[in-house]
């Protein structure tokens, strides 16, 4: 039979809507999943720039309004890789119009525009994946594998950081992801969202915890709002930050591992540090996104003498996704783990597998991340609310 065709329309063209268009090319060159992804219009507020988007990553058609993207009986998929501000209605919107749904992170600006969110899919009857997409690093989804066989025993912590050194410089100027009214938090819902994913993915849900967040530049030049990297800035005029540089936390697991978090944009010569570490009464894992294809392995029954972490290289036919690329040894990258997320997402389309992280997962990574504004607030520990 001919693969199905899912049509995709993606509302937003920066940086994740070039990694989102790469990987719909690329999934049927690796992956036989059933479905053929089929990139039919995007959509942006800049015609000229929305038109000069399409051109580039290969969709058919373009429009001027997310609206009229929804409408289209020609969209079966929509791809929201937009400024957290906008994901909430236009999620909603495209769950109602019986569209299946793929939501950069964080879901939501708050826990209630997350449930209304969930609601709203689950209402529909359509599918949606957050795209926490390191969760699909094949060295992850075998670190996964050994954690839930109980190769590692009772665990006991969990340590993950997020790295970055991006806005160090007081002259960068406000771009979206320092403004809370546009962003929600600052490094704590960019790039702390991530590693909360990944300890709940791999050890459980987060039951408790107590935070401190840190904003160590308050006021900025203005400048491109969409901006990157490259952002320029306004000579004439600053503004507030109102979002963190920096956020840690401890935490509790519901089955009793203990969790340190760090998440930061001002770790010099960091530039895309992820990194989690998991210890058990059998042994520990570490990964490293910056060597991602690389999973540290340490058994504590490995005879004396030859103890410690060995390197296990994840790209064996063994490891999960793996097979789907080249033969053993020859690395993948951070591309790849968008295109192991939506083969994922489109073959449960297909045959009704579960596939996560859902929005529900979207709505509880939303909890934690108000928990710990909230404990840092407050000084002192807050219970995370459970599903």
């Amino acid at each position: 039979m001919a693969p199905r065709e899912l049509r995709i329309g993606m509302v937003g063209y920066k940086f994740m809507g070039k990694a989102h268009s790469h990987a719909y090319r690329d999934l049927p060159f690796f992956f036989d999943t059933g479905v053929t992804p089929v990139m039919t219009a995007i959509a942006g507020r800049d015609e000229a720039g929305v038109r000069a988007a399409a051109e580039q990553f290969g969709f058919a058609s373009c429009e001027t309004d997310w609206r009229r993207l929804i409408e289209r009986d020609d969209i079966d998929v929509v791809d929201i890789v937009t400024p957290n501000n906008t994901h909430a209605e236009i999620a909603i919107a495209a769950a109602k119009a019986g569209k299946h749904i793929i939501c950069e992170k964080p879901l939501a600006l708050t826990v209630d525009q997350a449930k209304q969110m969930r609601d709203a899919v689950n209402e529909a009857g359509v599918r949606a994946i957050v795209c926490h997409n390191y969760r699909f690093s094949p060295a992850i989804q075998y670190a996964k594998q050994l954690i839930s066989s109980g190769k590692l025993g009772r665990i006991y912590h969990v340590r993950a950081q997020y790295l970055q050194d991006w806005i160090m410089d007081p002259e960068f100027p406000l771009v979206w992801r320092l403004r809370k009214e546009v962003t929600g938090s600052g490094a704590l819902g960019d790039i702390g969202a991530h590693i909360i994913d990944l300890g709940r993915f791999l050890v459980g849900e987060i039951t408790d915890l107590t935070a401190t967040m840190e904003t160590f530049i308050k006021e900025r030049p203005l400048g491109e709002m969409s901006g990157g990297l490259n952002a320029k800035k306004d000579v004439n005029a600053t503004g507030i930050v109102d979002v963190d540089d920096a956020a840690a936390w401890l935490a509790h697991f519901d089955q009793g591992a203990l969790g340190v978090f760090e998440a930061t944009r001002f770790a010099a010569g960091n530039r895309n540090g992820n990194r989690i570490e998991v210890n058990g009464e059998k042994g520990s894992i570490r990964w490293d996104l910056e060597n991602m294809n690389n999973l540290q392995v340490y058994l504590v029954d490995d005879a004396p003498g030859l103890q410690g972490f060995r390197t296990i290289n994840c790209t064996e036919e063994q490891h999960p996704f793996a097979g789907a690329y080249w033969p053993a040894g020859h690395i993948i990258g951070y591309e790849h783990t968008f295109i192991n997320l939506f083969a994922t997402f489109f073959q449960s389309i297909v045959d009704g597998t579960e596939c996560k992280p859902d929005f529900e997962d979207g709505l509880q990574n939303e909890r934690v991340l108000a928990a710990i504004e909230q404990s840092s607030e407050r000084g002192q520990w807050v219970q995370v609310t459970q599903g």
